[in-house]
């Protein structure tokens, strides 16, 4: 397998094309726009020159990588070598089945089609396919370049054999898979969407500040990043969407989002993606300040 198409030209897609290409896969990169191919292939240039300079990675494979890149807006023409279509739209379950309708239309029987979703039910997805066998979920972590974690997902159909290539194809990429069945929120955020969402309950409810909720979960739980600084890089409305999706999927009251979460997002505040969450973030700068409506 050293064909690979993939949908989508953002953070994540970006991110999985630039993991492909740098084990020496040939991508097809696809988006309905030109500018955001050529700012993901540009992305990716910048990406690998940091590697390079720390000297993880020789200027040849560089080279070579971005040579392995071919961009597309025309979906059709994209998949149709593909040995291996990875989805990474926008997490949208109307989208994401118009795209997997067109790819399935436009590959080969023998093409595996994956996702990247983070909590829709490859099963449902698998569904509008006539081989819903080949399906299956293939869910990177931000930023992909960088973490080793990929969730494979087993839809309700998806076969052993599939299973196995997606296993095996993630190791030979230095990831490390983890196989997990098919219900709401898999497992990376089934357990991780639930404790962002009572940390902003915990704000929402004046128990702590913002600053408070995130500092004891990094100095007393050794996290890396705290519960809202996390929320706001992953962006509030992808994480309003999942909790939404076990709401659903569970119908349990426990997955509820909270209604700060459900406000700030209509308010346009996504966290970084729109320069304010829980904090405010000025272009160009690590620093961290606490947005104006939370400070004490």
């Amino acid at each position: 397998m050293k064909n690979i198409a993939v949908i989508g030209s953002g953070t994540m897609g970006n991110g999985i094309a630039h993991v492909f290409v740098q084990n020496g896969y040939k991508v097809s990169l696809i988006d309905i726009s030109e500018d955001s191919l050529k700012k993901a292939v540009a992305t990716i240039d910048k990406n690998l020159g940091r590697q390079v300079e720390k000297g993880t990675l020789t200027k040849e494979v560089k080279n070579q990588a971005i040579a392995n890149i071919t961009t597309t807006t025309f979906l059709k023409e994209g998949v149709k070598d593909a040995e291996l279509v990875i989805e990474a739209a926008t997490e949208n379950i109307d989208l994401k089945l118009k795209i997997f309708r067109e790819i399935d239309e436009n590959t080969r029987p023998e093409t595996i089609l994956t996702s990247n979703t983070s909590s829709i039910s490859i099963t449902k997805i698998a569904s509008v396919t006539k081989s819903p066998d080949k399906v299956i979920g293939m869910h990177f972590m931000n930023p992909v370049p960088i973490m080793k974690l990929v969730e494979v997902i087993r839809g309700y159909s998806t076969s052993d054999a599939v299973t196995k290539v997606v296993m095996d194809l993630s190791v030979a990429l230095g990831k490390v898979p983890v196989e997990v069945n098919d219900y709401p929120g898999f497992i990376a955020n089934r357990i991780l969407m639930p404790m962002i969402n009572e940390s902003i309950y915990s704000l929402y409810e004046r128990v702590a500040g913002v600053e408070e909720i995130d500092t004891v979960m990094k100095l007393g739980m050794a996290h890396p990043m705290g519960p809202l600084q996390l929320a706001d890089f992953i962006g509030l409305d992808i994480c309003l969407s999942i909790l939404n999706v076990l709401y659903s999927g569970f119908g349990n009251p426990k997955y509820a989002p909270c209604p700060l979460l459900v406000n700030m997002v209509q308010a346009g505040h996504k966290g970084i993606k729109s320069g304010i969450g829980f904090y405010k973030y000025t272009p160009g700068s690590k620093d961290l300040a606490v947005a104006d409506r939370f400070r004490k």
